[in-house]
């Protein structure tokens, strides 16, 4: 009764115009991000994060407005993969080996038309898992004390920055950078650190600067020295259809490719992007000959799409039940939480139910959103690949600046916004990934106050940190999901290879 009793609370919020209306145009606006290259849902979710201050937004309709933005992104990713061969974002990547060589083989509408209903199946699946396991593995998180929840913020760090890098240092090396970044500022004990004597440090560094810096200000960069030329279709486009026989034969590939997809969310950094390679891995071994992987077989379409969106939904039970990103960009969520002094975790299940079953009732509208959008819009989404950069770059970067100096009036929070742009860019250029930096920034002082508790309630006694089976269990999983990536790295092969 209690599920359906805050369903009925989650649908009387999200069937309201308003909330209605904020889930079409982020489903619209998040499919347009997600299709062009290069940006993805956690740049897309943090140039749009100014504008839900300066509009106004309650914590519900900026939550719901970011996240069709999120789960459209994860949408639109897979049409520049299949028409341009260019994943646009980074779980993407594997949606190329097949849906390239379709488009090319002349079936460009039907991949499109596959890879958007699997968008769907997947993204659905995740919902109704989120809705079902949320509250249990909030109501778990209440045995979670000092010692538990410093592990379980390391296991964070270790398995994010895991996934998020092929070098491992260079991700302990951003890991440490962001801890720094989150060191700046008042002490508890109201002691500067770090400040150099500059006022406007004092207050420690507004992760939302930080966030847009490394993001969207870096992305422009990118673009800048990347990217001068007018995009261009890569195949045509002609009639989209329905393949009814090639939607058939996939359902079985899309409901796997879900459930592995999904599992690889829930687990905190490993997001996405291993969500749509272990699905398209698992479909590959589970069909053996019988399958055409990485010549335009349908199943190698369908696998990764429905991997990749059951991910993002899973990715949002950590951060919502523990207050621990599953992803870069349900990072750039937690952050928005946080600026509207909204906590995740165990409490927010109950301090703000409107705000959870909200967001869930909408999710599982802005699926249905999205799938009526991708498939008979297709080709107007396709015509946005064609936007130049000199029109896209001036309004990512007015987006950015008006909106940062809306919410924080500073002058000095621009040039810090910058200064983080350009740290952006440097980091993509040395091939440092920037989301283990954005982690320190956002979960650094709740780790120091987590650890800082630990040693007053054990009088300085380090085994407190060991005291426990849950926290043991989450620092075996924290060494092993920073080993693992180094020991699947030797096993797998490159995704170029897999078409072999």
């Amino acid at each position: 009764m209690d599920l359906l009793s805050n369903l009925a609370l989650g649908f009387s919020i999200a069937l309201s115009p308003y909330t209605l209306l904020l889930a079409v145009i982020g489903c619209f606006l998040g499919t347009i991000i997600g299709a062009l290259p290069g940006l993805g849902p956690s740049n897309g979710v943090a140039i749009l994060i100014p504008i839900t201050f300066t509009m106004g937004f309650d914590a519900t309709q900026a939550l719901v407005l970011l996240t069709s933005v999120y789960y459209g992104a994860m949408y639109g990713g897979r049409i520049s993969s299949i028409l341009l061969n260019i994943p646009g974002d980074e779980p993407a990547l594997m949606t190329t080996l097949d849906g390239y060589p379709m488009a090319k083989q002349g079936r460009a509408g039907d991949a499109l038309v596959i890879s958007g209903v699997a968008s769907f199946v997947g993204a659905f699946v995740a919902t109704i898992f989120l809705m079902l396991l949320a509250p249990y593995i909030a109501r778990l998180a209440y045995k979670f004390g000092p010692a538990e929840y410093f592990a379980l913020y390391l296991l964070a760090f270790a398995t994010l920055g895991g996934i998020a890098s092929n070098n491992q240092a260079k991700a302990a090396m951003a890991s440490f950078i962001g801890l720094a970044i989150a060191m700046i500022g008042q002490g508890s004990g109201g002691t500067p650190r770090f400040t150099f004597g500059n006022l406007h440090l004092m207050d420690g560094i507004d992760f939302l600067v930080a966030i847009v810096g490394l993001f969207a200000i870096a992305e422009v960069f990118v673009f800048i020295e990347s990217h001068g030329k007018s995009s261009s279709i890569g195949v045509k486009l002609d009639k989209v259809r329905v393949p009814w026989s090639d939607l058939k034969d996939s359902s079985g590939t899309m409901m796997r490719g879900s459930l592995i997809g999904f599992v690889a969310g829930v687990l905190p950094g490993a997001g996405a992007s291993l969500g749509s390679f272990l699905a398209y891995m698992a479909e590959k071994s589970w069909l053996g000959s019988k399958g055409r992987f990485g010549t335009g077989d349908p199943r190698g379409v369908a696998a990764p799409e429905a991997g990749n969106n059951a991910a993002a939904g899973g990715a949002l039970i950590p951060m919502l039940t523990l207050g621990v990103p599953g992803s870069g960009t349900t990072a750039v969520l937690l952050a928005l939480l946080m600026t509207l002094n909204i906590t995740p975790g165990p409490t927010l299940f109950t301090d703000n139910p409107e705000v959870v079953w909200g967001l869930i009732a909408t999710l599982l509208i802005a699926n249905f959103v999205l799938l009526a959008m991708n498939v008979p819009m297709v080709k107007v989404f396709v015509r946005i690949l064609m936007v130049p950069p000199a029109i896209l770059l001036p309004g990512v970067t007015m987006i950015s600046f008006v909106g940062i100096y809306s919410l924080t009036g500073s002058y000095f929070d621009l040039l810090l916004m910058v200064g983080f742009g350009v740290m952006g860019w440097l980091f993509r250029k040395l091939d440092i990934p920037t989301v283990p930096v954005i982690l320190g920034i956002l979960l650094g002082t709740a780790m120091e106050d987590a650890l800082r508790r630990a040693m007053t309630l054990s009088d300085g006694d380090v085994s407190y940190l060991f005291g426990s089976p849950i926290a043991i269990g989450l620092w075996v999983f924290a060494i092993a999901g920073f080993i693992a990536p180094l020991y699947l790295r030797t096993v797998m092969k490159k995704p170029q290879a897999i078409s072999d």
